[in-house]
């Protein structure tokens, strides 16, 4: 088995890898309105109560955090919310909040009403953070110039803004800030029927011919993530565009995927040759991330954030005290024979 070719950096499955729309301005697959948001009903409807009651009062928006894993819409939401309550909107991200002086000028030249996105909110600086909380209860920001004697303490004013906070790791949130947003949401993965209805209306948005049986085949390789389903269309349209005359059919869907090594449940073959390697090499486990990272030639933070989180969903993965493990199910997937001497998951059970 040839472990030096895994590219992870390019993953068509990965969530955290933005597609080309996302970097050629605005996103034309992107909804506007809730109405044309597609999944998430239970935050969807809440979501509407909460901008509905605040324009009936004629307030700002509450703060609101969103989490959950990548690519399911939390900057969709954002721009939403701006969208439903008729004002503008910001958009930046944790690290590229620097200094508490970046966040000053962000703050200060807000209008009223607009709502403020920061991408990866767990990530703020400490000093930046602390500079957040008063800006969030108060609506107002003390800015310290000088040293010594010299020091001299400033009391701007801000107007009336919303903070939409979206990270993938909540609990890496410091309380003194989760506890300042009032509405707290999680967006949870996609069934297939609902990535399949995404795919079609993409599809309407890109002018690609679809029938239903494509568009749900590609769905349920996306790894329930919107993203990827988007991804995952542009790619299979390339094949649809050579073989089938560009109509996107079950057959064309299918043909396509398993060129792309992507099977029925959205493995890669990163995936499958992850879990080879854990067999072959360890029974199956319990191995420890840093071994298995030098086993298949990958750093250990990237199996961790790219390869795990779909694998223990799908329950091919188990975390355990003394390492990783890989399930029977697992097995059965790829055709391996289950090692009966994994001591490590024998212990789960």
């Amino acid at each position: 088995m040839d472990f030096d070719n895994i590219d992870f950096e390019n993953r068509i499955v990965d969530p955290e890898q933005l597609p080309d729309e996302y970097t050629e301005g605005e996103n034309p697959l992107r909804p506007k309105n809730l109405d044309d948001y597609i999944g998430q009903d239970k935050v969807k409807e809440n979501l509407r109560i909460y901008i509905q009651a605040a324009i009936q009062r004629h307030e700002t928006l509450d703060h609101v955090l969103l989490y959950g894993p990548p690519g399911l819409g939390k900057t969709t939401l954002a721009n939403i919310i701006a969208n439903e309550m008729g004002v503008n909107i910001r958009i930046t991200s944790g690290p590229a909040i620097e200094k508490p002086g970046d966040l000053a000028s962000i703050l200060t030249n807000l209008n009223d009403g607009d709502v403020l996105f920061i991408d990866e909110i767990h990530r703020l600086n400490r000093q930046v953070e602390e500079i957040l909380y008063s800006s969030m209860e108060d609506f107002a920001i003390d800015i310290i110039t000088g040293k010594g004697q010299m020091a001299t303490s400033y009391h701007l004013p801000l107007p009336k803004f919303t903070l939409v906070g979206a990270t993938t790791r909540a609990g890496q949130i410091s309380a003194p800030l989760r506890d300042r947003f009032g509405v707290v949401l999680r967006l949870e993965l996609y069934t297939p029927e609902e990535l399949g209805k995404i795919v079609t209306r993409s599809a309407g948005i890109l002018d690609i011919p679809i029938d239903y049986d494509g568009a749900l085949e590609i769905a349920s390789r996306s790894r329930g993530t919107p993203r990827i389903a988007n991804r995952l269309l542009k790619r299979v349209r390339d094949f649809a565009q050579v073989m089938s005359d560009g109509i996107v059919t079950c057959a064309t869907a299918q043909t396509a995927l398993e060129r792309m090594e992507i099977d029925e449940l959205g493995l890669d073959a990163n995936d499958r040759r992850m879990i080879e390697a854990m067999v072959k090499f360890y029974n199956g486990g319990p191995v420890g991330i840093e071994t298995l990272a030098a086993t298949i030639g990958e750093e250990a933070v990237t199996i961790e954030d790219v390869c795990e989180p779909y694998l223990m969903q799908i329950g091919f993965l188990n975390r355990t005290p003394r390492g990783r493990c890989v399930t029977e199910s697992a097995c059965q997937h790829l055709g391996l024979p289950f090692p009966m001497g994994n001591n490590g998951m024998k212990s789960l059970i």
